[in-house]
Order: structure tokens, then sequence, then C-alpha cells
């Protein structure tokens, strides 16, 4: 009888390592770079004056937390986040017009309406928080959907009671309020085509470190959000008291996913290597799309 070999360790049926570099044609990525790009800039003409409102320190580590708690990968964690944001933003702004357009006479009664909403919203938190993290793991893998067993027993553990078609109801109401738009790109896909980039071009560096030290940078981006861009504003204005104006113009900054994607990997390539941290060290762009990238 044959000995039995070591202990393989459990295998994710269907997980990925990671990405895999060096494998996409010239023309493909150059198409791709283009529609990115143009994803990118039409998002920022149609950017709501409350963007990035809810992707705050707090909601935005308890999403990270519970996508680990529930294994899924990177992808869906920043899709997640940005699902939240998005819904959450349109869901405010249409509770305030109901409250306008309701005819409750005087300030007081809008007022009362207003905080009535106000607690509605405050109740569904947490259901459409895990709602968002569910919808981003059905975009993710099939194998790693977040089912409702388990958002149920997450719920009950901070005593809510909600059921399972309430879970489906809190679901759907998210597809229809974002008109089933939920599979945007997220920085992450901004930094790994601009990886594969960077790869076609002969980068000295090894793009799978570089990945992985991107991914922590771009968490700590996330988790670090209003910081890091309030001193970006007040060190760019070379104002510490920036004006409304002034933080309202900023906004296209703070939401631009191409500039930050070429940030995180600046970052992460000086972190990285520091003392051979220049344009040799990363490569270039594809023949045809430096001015683009810029």
């Amino acid at each position: 009888m044959a000995q039995a070999g070591p202990a393989r360790p459990p295998c994710a049926f269907g997980r990925l390592p990671g990405p895999a570099f060096g494998v996409a044609a010239p023309e493909l990525l150059e198409a791709t770079l283009l529609r990115l790009a143009a994803d990118n800039e039409r998002r920022l003409r149609e950017l709501p004056a409350a963007a990035g409102c809810f992707r705050g320190p707090r909601s935005t580590e308890l999403i990270f937390l519970l996508a680990e708690k529930w294994r899924l990968d990177p992808p869906a964690r920043y899709q997640a986040a940005e699902i939240f944001d998005r819904f959450m933003i349109k869901q405010v702004q249409e509770m305030y017009n109901s409250t306008e357009e309701s005819g409750e006479s005087g300030e007081q009664g809008r007022s009362h309406g207003w905080n009535f909403l106000k607690a509605q919203m405050h109740n569904m938190f947490m259901l459409r928080l895990v709602s968002c993290i569910q919808l981003a793991s059905k975009l993710s893998f099939h194998y790693s959907i977040v089912n409702n067993n388990t958002v149920l027993k997450f719920l009950q553990s901070l005593d809510y009671s909600f059921t399972k078609q309430e879970l489906l109801e809190s679901e759907l109401a998210i597809l229809k309020g974002l008109h089933f738009q939920i599979n945007l790109p997220t920085p992450l896909a901004y930094v790994e085509l601009l990886l594969e980039v960077l790869g076609h071009n002969g980068c000295l560096l090894s793009l799978k470190q570089l990945h992985e030290m991107c991914v922590h940078l771009l968490d700590l981006t996330y988790l670090m959000r209003d910081v890091i861009y309030n001193t970006l504003l007040k060190t760019s204005i070379e104002n510490s008291t920036p004006n409304e104006l002034q933080i309202a113009k900023f906004l296209s900054v703070k939401e631009d996913f191409m500039l930050l994607a070429a940030g995180i990997i600046g970052t992460s390539a000086f972190i990285l290597n520091p003392e051979h941290w220049n344009q040799h060290s990363l490569g270039t762009t594809p023949t045809g799309t430096n001015a683009r990238m810029e």
C-alpha cells in the first residue's frame, strides 16, 4: 500500500493567485487604456458634489474587514466601497428631494420630515452596507459569493433582525437605485492596467511585487482618504485654510482614478527601489499612448 504524501493546502477552487501580467497584446492594451481613460473623464464630468462622502474611514474600514472575513479578493472590496458611496449619495439626495416636494408647510414641517427620513436611513445603514458587499462579491468570482446565511448571521450578531426577504429587497433597491450600473472600474483596475503597460515596455521591477505594494497603498489611501487629500490640497494652494470654492474644485482631483493609479504606482516603485526611482527603472508607456496617459 502506497504511503500517503504530504498533505496539500486546501485549494480555493477557481481562485487566482493574482493578475497575470505580460499576456495582453499591445493593441488590446491601447484600446483598454483609451476606454478606461474615457470612462474616467466621463465620470469626472458627471461627479455629484457629494462624491466620496460615504467613503469615510469608518465605513470603508468595516467594508474591508468584512471583505477579509468573508475571504473576498481586493477587487470586490474596492467595488463594494464604490457601490456603497454611489448608492448612499443617491439615496440621500432622493430623500432630501422628497421632503422638499412633500408639501409640508413651514420650516418645522420640512425639518420633521427630513429627521424622520434620516432615522429610516440610519436603521438601514448596516443592511445597505452588507448588501453592497454581497453585490460586489457576485461581480468577483462565483465561488466567493457572500450568501444570505452568512450576512444574516453577521447582522444578528449586531442585534439586527432582518429577514432573507429583506436582504433580497435591499440588493434590489441598490440595483434599481443605480440603474443596475454597479460593475464600474475601480482604482485597482486602473492600477493593474498601467502596470500591464509598464510591463509591456520592459519595467525593471517585479510586477508581482509592484502589484502587491500597490494594493497595500491603495488600501491605505482608501482608509486615510480625507487626511491625504486635505494635505495635498493645502500644500498645492499653500494655504492651511482652503475656501469652499477651492474645496469644490479639488473634488475632481480626489475622484480621478487614473491620477490615483499613477500616484500609487509611482509611490510603490519608490518604496521598492528608492535608489533607482526614475523613468528608466519603471519603463515608459506603449508607443502612441503617452499623451493619453498624461
